[in-house]
């Protein structure tokens, strides 16, 4: 039989907590965010010399939703301060996408892209094609 003791390890806390400090944790109602900010912030070219200009050039109509006046305070905000602002995850998402390939020097006119169009027709495999419901054709 194989026996391990308890009395060696050191224990910086009880092992069983108290009922006390159960009920008096709290939940935390804001979001917590361990995101280091980036170091490197792009510099302003061509035609992008504000966040709105950037917002604008990226389309998705991005201005309407998020504002920040200026150029450092732009390039520092993280997606958990997004979120805080009330913007939806897909938005978040595209937003820090395309900053980051702002950050990689790359033309806006390459990685900008509207949305996907709403998917029309659902349904499983060949039971749809061309819009059209497909029967199956039986000899009777």
């Amino acid at each position: 039989m194989f026996r391990i003791s308890l009395s060696k390890v050191p224990l910086s806390r009880p092992v069983f907590p108290s009922i006390q400090n159960a009920q008096s944790r709290t939940v935390a109602t804001t979001v917590r965010c361990n995101v280091p900010g980036r170091a490197d912030i792009p510099s302003p070219r061509g035609k992008i010399s504000t966040p709105q200009d950037f917002l604008k050039a990226i389309g998705r109509s991005s201005e309407t939703k998020i504002s920040i006046d200026s150029w450092d305070a732009f390039w520092r905000t993280s997606g958990c301060d997004m979120k805080n602002a009330g913007l939806s995850i897909q938005d978040r998402r595209y937003i820090l996408w395309c900053m980051e390939k702002f950050r990689q020097n790359q033309p806006i006119e390459v990685f900008a892209h509207e949305e996907a169009p709403k998917k029309k027709i659902r349904g499983r495999g060949p039971a749809v094609q061309f819009g059209k419901r497909i029967r199956s054709r039986r000899d009777l």
